[in-house]
């Protein structure tokens, strides 16, 4: 065990404080008005993968497939900024309607009101398999584009979206923002969409990061340069940092320590200096909440984000993932209250996380908040207008679905935690009051 985590007198895991950076995560389980939500401490095991020497090694697990499998890429700063730039690429504009689902997050309907685009919203039924008799039904003259979303790491029945997509001559956007590795039907994700997008810092141990891939279309026009040094120096020193709170890469803390201050006070100094107003030098989505900025259409990944998606091994990610989803799912069984929102693990199939359906979710996350437990609320706020009328199983699913970290980082005496705090709080609020 490393030395920053230590065990109080009766044995129990004793996690040190996160002090680095938000994530993404973080902010899709906490992004709300502040007089609207309670104070939380932070999380005390990962949200999101940290950087560890064992990243870089396959331990013999089997290869898995990913969306980098599917077709020319390019790497960008996040997920939203992909989503905009496949509707640029699609020529959508004013006038035009993108089909999205109605359970999602802001930042997949920012970049279509961005472009100019209505979105409209589709159901999806109770296990998040979308309703193409709904989609066909909102079909008109205006409607563009299909925005497929694979939830939580297991893919959507691309094939027949896909011939759905041919027959009524839509584009396909296909979502995998929580499922950057998998396939269907022996094709990897992310293959089916006329353009696909990806959030890489869901799944590697890096601070910013998304894709944009198609398998149909070149994207020789998608020209892209560095957002600057400060940019870069600051993506590469915030992954590590994220790292270091938890405990991993001792060694190299110590041998940076000098270097991490110094950056520490140039930051404040540079902060303190900066005009009311002015260009962020990282983009939103790694500082936290849902925003959409334009300015971030034209540049790179940080080039030690483009090292990690080369460098870290992605079959230990795939096995460690699969292997940590199983073992919370037979933790969790028979717990009064609550069930996997999926019944299976199919082969082929890398979870995001854990989601798990409550009877009584509120007091149960409130609970798992105040005690550090890495959990995720993946739509908990939906666009406005979005209610039961417009889809009633998202908005259940928006309420119910507690998601709970199972990345390839998460060490052993941390899942058993999480588990063991997960069982408690069930039980203590298995049904609704």
């Amino acid at each position: 065990m490393d030395t920053d985590v230590k065990r109080t007198m009766d044995g129990a895991v004793q996690y040190p404080p996160r002090t680095g950076s938000s994530t993404v995560a973080d902010a899709e389980a906490s992004a709300s008005p502040a007089s609207d939500r309670p104070h939380f401490p932070a999380a005390v095991a990962p949200v999101s993968p940290v950087l560890s020497f064992d990243s870089f090694f396959d331990s013999g697990a089997p290869p898995v497939r990913s969306i980098l499998d599917a077709g020319q890429a390019r790497e960008v700063t996040s997920g939203r900024i992909a989503i905009a730039l496949a509707l640029r690429q699609m020529n959508i504009k004013a006038g035009d309607s993108v089909l999205v689902p109605s359970f999602h997050c802001a930042s997949m309907i920012e970049p279509v009101t961005w472009s100019g685009a209505t979105p409209v919203f589709y159901r999806i039924n109770d296990d998040t398999s979308i309703n193409l008799d709904d989609i066909a039904s909102k079909l008109d003259g205006t409607s563009k584009v299909l925005m497929v979303t694979n939830y939580f790491g297991f893919p959507q029945d691309l094939s027949a979206i896909r011939a759905f997509c041919d027959r009524h001559n839509l584009l396909m956007l296909e979502d995998c923002a929580h499922c950057f590795l998998g396939e269907h039907k022996g094709r990897p994700v992310g293959s089916y969409g006329d353009y696909a997008i990806a959030s890489s810092m869901k799944f590697f141990p890096i601070y910013e990061g998304g894709l944009l891939v198609s398998a149909r279309h070149s994207l020789d026009a998608v020209t892209l340069r560095s957002a600057g040094k400060g940019f870069e120096a600051k993506a590469a020193l915030n992954a590590l940092e994220d790292s270091f709170s938890f405990g991993r890469l001792g060694v190299v803390k110590a041998l940076l320590w000098l270097p991490l201050a110094t950056k520490d006070f140039l930051w404040r100094s540079i902060k303190k200096a900066k005009p009311a107003g002015a260009h962020s030098m990282v983009p939103g989505s790694s500082e936290g909440g849902f925003s959409f900025d334009p300015a971030w259409l034209d540049k790179h990944s940080s080039m030690f984000s483009r090292a990690m998606l080369k460098l870290v091994s992605r079959p230990r990610m795939g096995a460690l993932r699969r292997k940590n989803y199983l073992k919370m799912a037979a933790a969790l069984e028979g717990v009064p209250g609550c069930r996997p929102l999926f019944s299976t693990l199919p082969e082929g199939v890398y979870p995001w996380v854990f989601p798990l359906l409550t009877d009584n979710p509120q007091p149960a996350f409130n609970t798992l908040k105040s005690r550090g437990v890495p959990i995720i609320r993946f739509g908990e706020y939906l666009w406005p207008g979005v209610d039961a009328t417009v889809c009633a199983n998202s908005v259940d699913l928006s309420k119910r679905v507690m998601s709970f970290s199972c990345h390839q980082e998460l060490r052993e005496d941390e899942l058993d935690w999480m588990i063991d705090q997960i069982k408690d709080a069930l039980r203590a609020h298995p049904q609704p009051l």
